[in-house]
């Protein structure tokens, strides 16, 4: 027999003053913005409650309100070098309502001088702007035209002095300057005062952030022995791996109104976000998309298997310090901090990262992740680089495929047969290249595909065609060995 986690006898943060509004009740935002706020109030540093909104029409779900808001967050990974399986207890949400049948209550939230700070993850649709949406509508509008309205609920009855902290993750570029701007323009739309949209403008704190944990969610394959051990049932327990990190771009004097940087040490307050952009970019999201395709075609099925590999943890070691580091315009000590924190993260026992699944539309994201890198090294150095040429090379053999009478692209390993996953256009391109006399050549001169003729930088055209060949001649273990070991 196991309780209810409402019942459990916990330190209760919910009947704090409710300083938060957040906009999502997803996964992400309970395991990592609640559990900041839990943290905080666990240490006496904020002293306030959150209120969870649904941001959307649909049923909410009813654990919320049985639980009394409560759940564990759990995080289970390599910290240091140390297995970590541990929960916290999250109370600090004081209750949870509908963007829909709480409007008014929203409003009146708004209007408190006790909220401080608005957050939102409304998915990268959700920060939108949608023409023709009017004042009056509200709440059956984006979430953006419901800021408006919030924000010109606060400003009508408390004026300029209390402007609150704007904290959106929703993974899109600049995220709160979008935000800023499409509010700023609902606010136009409906012809509200002057005085408002510079209240907007200039007092509002919108801030762009750039979040990372990875957030697995329910536990559902050993439910039962969470529960035993946490001697509760719940339902609303959210598995994540221990690494969290949010960036901020925002003003010194704003980050005390929510000062987790005092507690975590991979939230900083920053004046401009757009190289701990490339760092991700480029380290962490780049390391996978250079190295899970020639890792499948190996035979390895999940990321951990992969860095369990001496040739790929070298590979990814070499190619990372060498080629990608250089092309980064920030400290090189924390940058390969960031690298090893990350490789521990790949490395995470309780979490099966599929390669396939992290293949999905690598074309577009072999060009947003390592073509840049590529393109700096070549300028730096004057000539490409040798192991992120042997990626883009893995990338074209993935793609090595044609299309079934069903309508999936299938290719083929030494190891086994599998769907890639793109665009049909993207993988037409690949089908009819492969049908030419130099697949190579076809594929790299398609400016679709890479928004410029590749075949220009003879360096890398040279090395990739190099590299092909051995493939074809050796297959991709050897290959790899050759470019590593320069055998």
């Amino acid at each position: 027999f196991m309780i209810n986690i409402k019942d459990m006898n916990i330190k209760d943060y919910s009947v704090m003053p409710q300083k938060i509004l957040q906009f999502g009740e997803g996964n992400f935002l309970r395991a990592f913005f609640d559990f900041m706020v839990q943290k905080l109030n666990d240490n006496n540093m904020l002293g306030g409650s959150v209120v969870m909104v649904k941001p959307t029409s649909s049923k909410p779900r009813s654990e919320f309100n049985e639980q009394n808001c409560r759940y564990f967050v759990l995080e289970r990974g390599l910290e240091n070098g140390n297995i970590i399986d541990r929960s916290t207890p999250i109370t600090s949400v004081s209750r949870f309502l509908s963007a829909y049948e709480d409007a008014q209550e929203l409003l009146n939230i708004a209007a408190s001088p006790e909220l401080s700070v608005i957050v939102s993850n409304t998915t990268e649709a959700g920060i939108v702007y949608n023409e023709g949406e009017s004042f009056d509508e509200y709440p059956n509008v984006s979430y953006p035209a419901k800021l408006c309205r919030l924000l010109f609920a606060r400003y009508s009855s408390l004026g300029r002095d209390f402007s609150p902290l704007i904290l959106p993750v929703e993974l899109i570029e600049n995220n709160g300057s979008v935000l800023k701007d499409i509010v700023i323009r609902y606010a136009d739309d409906w012809n509200l005062s002057a005085d408002f949209i510079s209240y907007l403008r200039y007092d509002c704190k919108f801030c762009s952030t750039l979040v990372d944990r990875i957030v697995t969610g329910f536990p559902q394959n050993d439910a039962q022995s969470v529960f035993a051990k946490l001697g509760c049932e719940d339902k609303l327990a959210v598995a994540c791996e221990p690494y969290i990190s949010w960036v901020i771009e925002g003003r010194e004097d704003w980050k005390d109104i929510f000062p987790a940087h005092k507690i975590f040490a991979n939230v900083k307050w920053v004046d401009d976000i757009s190289s701990y952009r490339e760092r991700k970019v480029k380290i962490l999201n780049g390391a996978h998309t250079m190295s899970v395709l020639a890792a499948y075609l190996c035979g390895y099925s999940i990321v951990r298997d992969m860095m369990h590999d001496d040739d790929f943890s070298y590979y990814l070691n070499t190619a990372i310090d060498k080629e990608i580091i250089p092309t980064i315009n920030m400290e090189r000590a924390e940058l390969k901090n960031f690298k090893n924190s990350a490789f521990e993260r790949f490395c995470n026992p309780f979490i099966d990262h599929k390669l396939l699944d992290i293949s999905l539309n690598s074309v577009s994201k072999f060009r947003a992740r390592c073509l840049g890198s590529i393109l700096q090294y070549t300028d730096i150095f004057g000539t490409a680089p040798d192991l992120l040429s042997f990626a883009f090379v893995a990338l074209i053999k993935f793609y090595d495929g044609k299309f079934m009478p069903n309508g999936d692209f299938v290719a083929k390993s030494d190891y086994s047969e599998y769907c890639v996953r793109d665009s049909e256009e993207v993988l037409r391109r690949f089908e009819y290249a492969y049908k030419t006399d130099d697949p190579v050549y076809e594929i790299l001169r398609n400016e679709n595909l890479w928004g410029a003729d590749l075949t220009c930088i003879s360096s890398l055209y040279s090395k990739v065609a190099d590299c092909f060949d051995n493939i074809k001649k050796f297959g991709v273990r050897q290959s790899l060995g050759k470019v590593l070991y320069h055998e």
